[in-house]
């Protein structure tokens, strides 16, 4: 009752200054739940967060408009991005697919990773899948049920270094950069050395990609590479220096926004803007977005490594002890790693018809040591991300506006 009278109270104050500017709302809103923030709110540089926040608005034949409010933003403030990159890599690889038809290529192709330089790994068969065989296709539900790594980079491997990053610059996407494959050390010669791949119909070739160099550096204007005091290398031994992030993955927060938002409504943005998806891309990346890892089959998972809101940081914070809501379905790609937490996501209440876009990033390291797994994640992060996606929630539930028809967003699984 207290949360829903306070802003009930703050509705219309905070929302005629939200219709003025983007950048205060979000902190007047958090400042309103002292008891949830106000920890955070004290410390916003010590735990790098940064929110971006955007209501959608249905019109005439359910057309939506939207509007944005940011908390913190800074593009040039790196943050590590981790697993969020994947998103990107799923959507490139399926128009990297779609340029290949001709060729007999299909997402569910035999995929036969070789290897041919230093510190490459083949791959010619998937016990997770129903048939044994890897495949695009796989691949990709593997990433966006419980963020393989593995699947990450055999993607990675497929688009190519190159291609990646020509297509974040296509898109918009001006401060970010996909390098390195995930968890397997990948850095410097090694990350722009590609696999060979060969790709089958059956028993038939389809597709033989040789392997690629890509010799490109992808400079950005960054600040913050060098985080903490210390740090443990390769053999657990202590660094008295600061960790350097430099030349890695880097993924901002408004490009990561903007990509849900292109994704989740292409009819919003001009043909030339939208991804080179079919319809069946669509609904095979939406159905894995939302849908639990106790949901599927293949891959089939473990409900105590892998429960229902494993992956969905806003508004269950990864607990394992919350039901997740009937009604509610959240399309999302979490990341979490050097003490970082990450969720980009669209939150949609079928009975109510509330649906919004929010992205964040909060980090918590107190000794300042990195690589050594002491991260405050379930004591700051995890309630900082719930906290925050069902703030959220609860003023979106008192705003008034137009019930959107959802159907689009409401799957079989």
């Amino acid at each position: 009752m207290r949360t829903s009278l306070l802003i009930v109270l703050l509705l219309n104050s905070i929302f005629t200054m939200a219709q003025k500017t983007d950048t205060t709302f979000l902190k007047k809103l958090m400042e309103s739940r002292p008891e949830l923030f106000s920890s955070v709110l004290n410390h916003p540089d010590k735990n790098q967060v940064q929110i971006l926040y955007t209501q959608i608005t249905r019109a005439a034949k359910n057309k939506p408009s939207f509007k944005s409010y940011s908390f913190n933003l800074n593009p040039h403030h790196y943050f590590y991005p981790a697993s969020t990159v994947k998103l990107a890599a799923v959507i490139f690889a399926l128009e990297k697919v779609n340029r290949l038809k001709s060729t007999g290529l299909t997402v569910n192709s035999k995929m036969i990773t070789d290897s041919a330089f230093r510190g490459q790994t083949k791959v010619t068969k998937d016990t997770t899948t129903k048939n044994g065989y890897p495949t695009i296709e796989h691949y990709i539900k593997k990433i966006l049920l419980t963020s393989d790594n593995d699947a990450f980079n055999r993607l990675f491997e497929f688009i190519g270094r190159a291609e990646i990053n020509q297509k974040l610059k296509k898109y918009g996407f001006n401060d970010s950069r996909i390098l390195n494959r995930l968890a397997i050390g990948d850095a410097g010669e090694s990350s722009k050395n590609t696999n060979p791949i060969q790709f089958y119909h059956q028993d038939q070739l389809v597709y033989d990609q040789k392997a690629q160099f890509d010799p490109l550096e992808y400079e950005l204007n960054l600040t913050n590479l060098t985080m903490g005091k210390g740090y443990l290398d390769s053999a657990d031994r202590l660094v008295n220096k600061p960790f350097s992030l430099a030349n890695k993955n880097a993924f901002a927060i408004n490009d990561q926004h903007h990509l849900m938002q292109k994704l989740m409504f292409p009819e919003a943005f001009p043909a030339k803007e939208r991804f080179n998806l079919t319809s069946a891309d669509y609904h095979l990346i939406y159905t894995y977005m939302s849908k639990y890892p106790t949901e599927s089959d293949y891959p089939k998972y473990n409900a105590d490594e892998f429960w229902p809101t494993y992956a969905k940081m806003l508004y269950y914070g990864r607990e394992k002890s919350i039901a997740p809501d009937p009604n509610i379905r959240i399309f999302n790609k979490y990341g979490d790693s050097y003490g970082y937490i990450i969720d980009n996501a669209y939150l949609v209440d079928f009975k109510t018809g509330i649906e919004y876009l929010l992205t964040a990033v909060i980090q918590s390291n107190e000794d300042g040591i990195f690589n050594d797994n002491k991260y405050e994640y379930d004591t700051v992060c995890f309630p900082f991300m719930k906290n925050l996606g069902r703030t959220i929630y609860e003023f979106e539930k008192n705003r008034k506006k137009p019930k959107p028809d959802l159907s689009k967003f409401k799957l079989d699984y």
